[in-house]
C-alpha cells in the first residue's frame, strides 16, 4: 500500500482538542503534509480528520471493517446485500408508521427461513407467494428512495457505497453547513438500520450477478484468487456470493451480520474539507457516541495458504478478447515489507513508459498489451501481470514473453534508476491527491481498513526510498519464483460453467412517492446557516509580474505542497486574426 510523503521523521503525538465542555485528545503526526487529527471515541469509532478549506465541501466516508471474506459460508453475497439495504431506512424514515410496519417484517423474516429450508419446488413457491403478498402490504407503509430526499435536501452529492473483500464505505459530499444534519441522519441509519423492502432489492442482486457473468476481467480476477488462496474466503466465493445462496437468502443471518460487525469498535468515520475540528469531533460524538461497541468482533480465522511449488493452470471463457494473467501469492497489507516491494516490482515491470513491459515489449510491439500490478488486500495479496495477444499470436507465445520479463527482474537485469524515479512519480501523485478532499479521506480509509498506523503510512515513502536493487531482487526470488505461480487462460467461448439467476415473479410494489415521514420533514425545516461566496480579488490573490512591453506574468503561490502549473496564452487567434 502506498501512502504519504514527507520529508521529516515522523513522530505520534496526542494532544488534546481545544473545546468548550468535553476534552477531546486526537493522535498526530509530526511532518504529516495533512496535518490529520485521528480521534478514538469511548466507544471505540475512530474519526479521521484533515482541514482543506479549497471550496466550502466535506467529503465523507463511513467504513466498515467487514466485507466478503465475513460472510457466513452458508449465505454468501450477504456483505454486498446488506449495503444494498442500508439504504432503505431505518426506524425513523423509510417508513410511514414503523410500529405499524415492523409485524409485517418479522413475518417476511420468518417466511424467508422457512423458504431457504425447503426443497419441494411446490411449497417454495407457495411460501415465496406469501412473502410477496406481505411483501406488498408492507409496502403500502414503506417510504422508497427517503435517504436519496434527504441527502437532496442537505445539498450532498456522489451518494455511494460499495462492498469489496475486505471493506464496506458509504459515501457522501457534504456542504460544509450541513455537518449537524448529515451527523443526525447517518447515525440513525447506522444505529437503527432496518431490513425492508427485502425481495424487490433481491431482483437488484440478481440483475448485478447476471451481468457479472458477462465481465471477463471479473471472471478471471476471481480465478485468480480462486488458485491462489483456495482455503480463504478470497478463493471461495466472489462478493456478490454465490447463486444458490443468493436464491436462498436469509434476513435473519443479515440482521445478526449487521448486529455483529456495524459496531463503533469496528468503524471509522473519514473527513476532509472545510471544517472546524474542534465543533466536528463534537458533533460525531453527539450522534454517534451512544453506538454500543461490540464485546467481541467475529474474528475469521482460516489455515495458512500452502506455497504453490508448481504452475496452477485454469481456463476461463466469455465473449471478449482472449488475454493471458499469472500472478503470483503475496502477504497482505500487514506485511508492509510485501506491500512496498510489490508496489515497487510492479512500477519497475510497467509504468507506462521505461518499464521492462514497456520497453522490452510494448515498444517493441510484441504483444498487443502488457501490464504489471499489486493487488494487496488484508490478508493476502498477488502481483500480477496480463498480456493480450498480437493477431496471429498464441497465449503461450504471451505467457513466455511475461516470465521472461519477470525472471530479468528475478537477475536484476534493471536500471537502479527505476526506483529513484518510481519513488518520484509516487510523490508527485500523493501531492495531487492532497489537493482532493476525495484522495485525502480514502487515504484514511485504506489504512483504517488495512490496520496499519498513520505514522506508517506517513512514514512510507521515505522508507520505500531506502529500498535497493539488491533488496527487490531478492524479494522477488522469494515471492515471484520460477514455477511458483498460477495462469489464466482467458478464452473466447461460451462459459457453460456458471447460469444466471431466474428472478421470481413480484408483485409491483407501492411505490408513495409523494409520502413523507416526520423525520424528513425535521431535515427540511431545519436552520442552517448560510454560506458565503468567496470572489476571487486579483489585487490580492494575483500577484502580477511584468516581463516585457506587452507581456506579464500572472503568478499564484501553491501553498498546499510543491507542484506547480505553467501556461503560456498568446494573444492569437480567431479573435485577434480574421485569416485564422
Amino acid at each position: 500500500m502506498l501512502a504519504l510523503c514527507v520529508a521529516l521523521p515522523a513522530a505520534v503525538t496526542a494532544r488534546p482538542a481545544k473545546s468548550k465542555g468535553k476534552q477531546y485528545t486526537y493522535r498526530s503526526v509530526e511532518g504529516d503534509p495533512m496535518q490529520s487529527r485521528i480521534y478514538t471515541l469511548d466507544n471505540g469509532l475512530t474519526v479521521y480528520m484533515t482541514v482543506y478549506r479549497e471550496k466550502p465541501r466535506i467529503q465523507t466516508y463511513i467504513a466498515v471493517r467487514v466485507g466478503a471474506k465475513n460472510d457466513p459460508l452458508e449465505t454468501t453475497g450477504m456483505a454486498h446485500y446488506f449495503e444494498h439495504l442500508m439504504f432503505k431506512g431505518s426506524e425513523q424514515f423509510g417508513t410511514s408508521d414503523y410500529a405499524a410496519e415492523k409485524p409485517l417484517l418479522d413475518s417476511i423474516e420468518q417466511l424467508f427461513e422457512q423458504y431457504r429450508r425447503t426443497d419441494d419446488d411446490a411449497e417454495r413457491k407457495a411460501i415465496y407467494r406469501q412473502i410477496d403478498s406481505l411483501s406488498n402490504i408492507a409496502s403500502k407503509i414503506a417510504i422508497p428512495n427517503e435517504y436519496d430526499k434527504l441527502m437532496a435536501v442537505i445539498g450532498a452529492s456522489g451518494t455511494n457505497a460499495w462492498t469489496s473483500q475486505d471493506e464496506t464505505v458509504y459515501t457522501e459530499d457534504i456542504p460544509s453547513n450541513q455537518i449537524e444534519n448529515w451527523a443526525k441522519i447517518q447515525s440513525d441509519r447506522f444505529k437503527h438500520a432496518v431490513v425492508r423492502g427485502f425481495h424487490t432489492e433481491l431482483e437488484t442482486i440478481y440483475e448485478e450477478y447476471n451481468m457479472s457473468l458477462t465481465k471477463d476481467g471479473n471472471k478471471v480476477y476471481y480465478k485468480m484468487l480462486e488458485m491462489l488462496y483456495p482455503h480463504h474466503p478470497y478463493g471461495m466465493h466472489t462478493v456478490l456470493g454465490r447463486p444458490e445462496h443468493l436464491k436462498n437468502p436469509s434476513i435473519t443471518n443479515v440482521i445478526n451480520y449487521y448486529r455483529s460487525y456495524y459496531v463503533p469498535n469496528n468503524m471509522a468515520i473519514c473527513l476532509s474539507g472545510d471544517f472546524d475540528p474542534d465543533e466536528m469531533i463534537r458533533v460525531i460524538d453527539r450522534y454517534f457516541g451512544d453506538m454500543k461497541p461490540a464485546a467481541e468482533i467475529p474474528a475469521l480465522s482460516f489455515p495458512r495458504e500452502e506455497p504453490i511449488l508448481s504452475p496452477r493452470e485454469a481456463t476461463v471463457y466469455g465473449n471478449d478478447a482472449e488475454f493471458l494473467s499469472i500472478a503470483w501469492p503475496i502477504d497482505g497489507s500487514s506485511s508492509i515489507e510485501d506491500s512496498d516491494m510489490a508496489s515497487l516490482a510492479a512500477s519497475i515491470l510497467s509504468n507506462g513508459k521505461c518499464g521492462l513491459l514497456d520497453v522490452d515489449i510494448m515498444q517493441k510491439q510484441k504483444m498487443l498489451d502488457a501490464e504489471a500490478y499489486d493487488d494487496t488486500n488484508v490478508d493476502y495479496g498477488a502481483m500480477a501481470l496480463y498480456g493480450y495477444p498480437k493477431e496471429g499470436q498464441s497465449l503461450d507465445e504471451v505467457r513466455s514473453l511475461l516470465l521472461a520479463e519477470v525472471d530479468k527482474l528475478r537477475r536484476g537485469e534493471f536500471d537502479a534508476s527505476l526506483i529513484e524515479a518510481t519513488i518520484a512519480n509516487y510523490k508527485r501523485a500523493y501531492m495531487s491527491y492532497y489537493e482532493s478532499n476525495r484522495m485525502r479521506a480514502m487515504l484514511f480509509k485504506n489504512s483504517f481498513i488495512a490496520g496499519t498506523d498513520w505514522q506508517t503510512e506517513v512514514e512510507s515513502l521515505d522508507r520505500m526510498a531506502k529500498i535497493t536493487k539488491d533488496d527487490i531482487v531478492a524479494w522477488v526470488g522469494r515471492k515471484m519464483p520460477a514455477d511458483g505461480y498460477a495462469v489464466i487462460y482467458k478464452l473466447q467461448g461460451e462459459d457453460t460453467s456458471q447460469k444466471k439467476i431466474d428472478k421470481p415473479q413480484i408483485t409491483p410494489i407501492e411505490t408513495n412517492r409523494d409520502a413523507a415521514s416526520q423525520f424528513l420533514a425535521d431535515v427540511q425545516s431545519s436552520e442552517v446557516e448560510p454560506l458565503e461566496p468567496q470572489f476571487v480579488d486579483f489585487d490580492r490573490d494575483m500577484a502580477v509580474v511584468p516581463l516585457a512591453e506587452g507581456v506579464q506574468m500572472l503568478y499564484k503561490r501553491n501553498e498546499i505542497n510543491d507542484l506547480f502549473q505553467m501556461q503560456y496564452r498568446i494573444d492569437l487567434g480567431t479573435r485577434y486574426d480574421p485569416f485564422i
